[in-house]
């Protein structure tokens, strides 16, 4: 099968959901608990469809959906590509999709966005399962494979890899090696889409990494009422599981973390043994609940 198909296979399976400021595509599987998985860059829902299936196998209902900018979801050139305006924005688009309390996984930017979701509605949120990403905004750099698309003109240039071989070179290097050729250069098209990709590059130069930022989003986490995990994959050379895990172990105040095989990209090495954590996690917090 090829990127195209591949592609139109994972629409199908979606629905749009319009949102304002931007319509989006929302997929749902399964019955039970609502678990939504936001995603980062420079991927889209299409990273958790593995996850999805293994969260539905367990009880649960897997939910994802497309970021602006990104994927299939619009891409208008006046939105708020801030952490903080995707994280009004989503939920706008939860509000929209009916979904009132849920739990929530976070990967890669994703990481800032569900944290200031967590420090605007922390009533709705149920668990917090995070997969490699960053708490510590303000010192944050982009890891060289990043760092590129947020400069002006070299941003452009160095988009255009995601229409060549190398696209799939970095990939396997960075993000999974469990990905062939069609699938990677799904990534690529779902992350170029009719913009060619302008959308991203704006999400790449609109990083909140400011103390006022962290601050919120430290002291959210920090006054949280319900359980968090975290999970590494531990081959990850873009956000390293000893440089990054130790920050957030401290502002989640836990003893230590679930290691997975994996890259950057663990969802697509690991979906089975994530979905087996967050499904322990909401069983405990489940039960820890009922005891109270």
């Amino acid at each position: 099968m090829n990127a195209t198909r591949l592609i139109e296979e994972w629409r199908r399976q979606g629905h749009v959901l319009e949102v304002e400021g931007a319509n989006t595509v929302l997929w749902r599987t399964g019955q039970g608990e609502t678990v939504l998985c936001v995603h980062g860059v420079p991927t889209s829902g299409f990273l958790y469809r593995k996850l999805l299936p293994e969260l539905a196998s367990r009880g649960l209902e897997g939910v994802t959906l497309d970021l602006p900018g990104l994927g299939l979801a619009d891409r208008p050139a006046d939105f708020d590509y801030s952490w903080s305006g995707f994280a009004a924005w989503y939920l706008k688009a939860i509000d929209a999709a009916g979904i009132r309390n849920f739990h929530l996984v976070v990967h890669d930017i994703g990481g800032p966005i569900g944290f200031d979701i967590i420090r605007r509605v922390p009533d709705r949120i149920k668990s917090l399962s995070v997969l490699n990403t960053l708490v510590d905004v303000s010192q944050f750099r982009r890891p060289w494979v990043m760092e590129p698309f947020a400069w002006p003109v070299i941003g452009r240039l160095w988009l255009q890899s995601a229409r060549t071989p190398m696209f799939y070179v970095l990939i396997k290097t960075y993000g999974t090696r469990n990905i062939n050729r069609a699938e990677a250069d799904a990534y690529g098209q779902l992350l170029l889409g009719p913009d060619s990709g302008r959308a991203f590059l704006q999400i790449m130069r609109s990083f909140e990494r400011t103390p006022a930022f962290e601050h919120g989003i430290k002291a959210a986490l920090k006054e949280r009422k319900f359980p968090a995990q975290i999970i590494w994959g531990k081959d990850d050379r873009t956000l390293r599981m000893k440089k990054y895990a130790p920050h957030l172990l401290k502002t989640l105040d836990l003893e230590g973390y679930e290691v997975v095989s994996g890259k950057h990209f663990l969802q697509e090495d690991s979906s089975r043994a994530i979905a087996s954590f967050i499904a322990r996690l909401i069983r405990a917090s489940g039960s820890a609940a009922e005891s109270r």
